[in-house]
């Protein structure tokens, strides 16, 4: 299947010392790469252009996302807000709903914007792997649709693709978020990272949602970097988060109280869930980022502060920037006629010490 990348938005001062994200290569890199100076994407012109001629001012857009108690996706709603005003939608013509992480109920109101008459919608489902019924429904009503942050299934794009619907996904590859936080810990050698001196590498894994495919690819390729750069590694526990700081928490501590001074590294899936790691790993009177080392994703303030601080090793950036204007040119280009590829990648970025300061300088 033919995926296209994006122009990227974000990152002028960390191009030079970072891989950035939403590169113009075709490729997916799963290493830290030099991304040329950023390019106007044809959305990005054509939007503009329309805005001139005030056509999008009229278009309605249904924005479903699948929990607004979400850390990311609040940064994530936020800005693509700002960017579909500044391309020129109304905002009076911006509808966006909480989904509450209830499937059921985001039917409901997937129904209502149809009935409202949205000309685009831009779908954070709450259930990547009934994304066919909300495709089926969206496209049967001549709307066209991009798909958000949670990738549905692969046998579900491929549809889009024989049926040349006017559906895309915009996203990142989480493989390369696993990637970056393995290699992270990797950096840090085995001498640093086995405090208890039994040769491997013993972990807690915070797992988030299990419904996003995220959470199986982070899981699986931060350990897996450990394993082929010849580490031995262990796992002491593995726990559902579901991307909440306080389930984090818990699974930290509950893993502590258990195995004490044998818990070395903590993955977790998403920054929220790092946060509450860190609190559990402070209470038991640890020192995070000296005896335990924890990675997080999302690049979120808090977890950014963190790494500046030496708490945590370091954090991914999710680029909500990146994604969030990706889509909606991605909806601007079905609105004016035009189409789209239809599965669009960003790039994560790798974030330590070296380039915290300068991300967070920017996400404040």
């Amino acid at each position: 299947m033919k995926k296209k990348a994006v122009g990227i938005f974000l990152f002028g001062v960390l191009i030079a010392a970072q891989a950035a994200g939403c590169g113009n290569s075709s490729t997916v890199s799963r290493n830290e790469k030099t991304v040329e100076e950023p390019e106007t994407t044809e959305a990005v012109a054509a939007g503009t252009e329309e805005t001139e001629n005030n056509v999008l001012a009229d278009k309605k857009i249904g924005v479903c996302i699948y929990q607004f108690n979400d850390s990311f996706m609040t940064l994530f709603r936020s800005e693509l807000e700002s960017y579909l005003i500044n391309q020129g939608f109304s905002k009076e013509n911006i509808f966006i709903v909480d989904g509450k992480n209830n499937i059921d109920w985001q039917t409901q109101q997937i129904d209502k914007l149809i009935a409202a008459g949205v000309d685009v919608f831009i779908m954070n489902p709450v259930k990547p792997s009934e994304a066919g019924e909300i495709t089926d429904k969206v496209v049967a009503a001549g709307i066209p649709l991009v798909y958000i942050n949670r990738e549905p299934e692969e046998t579900e794009v491929q549809r889009w693709v024989e049926h040349n619907w006017d559906v895309t996904y915009v996203g990142c590859d989480s493989r390369q978020s696993g990637i970056y936080q393995g290699e992270m810990i990797a950096d840090l050698g085995l001498e640093k990272l086995d405090r208890n001196g039994n040769g491997r590498v013993d972990y807690v894994m915070v797992e988030g949602d299990p419904e996003s495919s995220a959470t199986y690819l982070r899981t699986q390729y931060s350990v897996q970097v450990l394993t082929d750069a010849g580490f031995e590694v262990n796992c002491l526990a593995d726990g559902i988060g579901n991307w909440q700081q306080k389930e984090g928490k818990r699974i930290v501590a509950d893993a502590l109280a258990q195995y004490g001074d044998d818990v070395e590294v903590v993955f977790c899936n998403s920054d929220t869930m790092a946060v509450g790691a860190l609190e559990a790993i402070e209470a038991t009177g640890r020192t995070a980022g000296e005896d335990i080392y924890v990675v997080g994703v999302d690049a979120l303030s808090k977890a950014l502060e963190s790494v500046i601080e030496g708490t945590m090793v370091g954090t991914v950036l999710n680029d909500h920037f990146s994604q969030s204007h990706a889509a909606a040119d991605a909806a601007i280009r079905y609105l004016i006629g035009e189409d789209n590829e239809h599965y669009i990648m960003c790039d994560y970025v790798k974030v330590t010490k070296d380039n915290a300061e300068d991300l967070l300088d920017m996400v404040k």
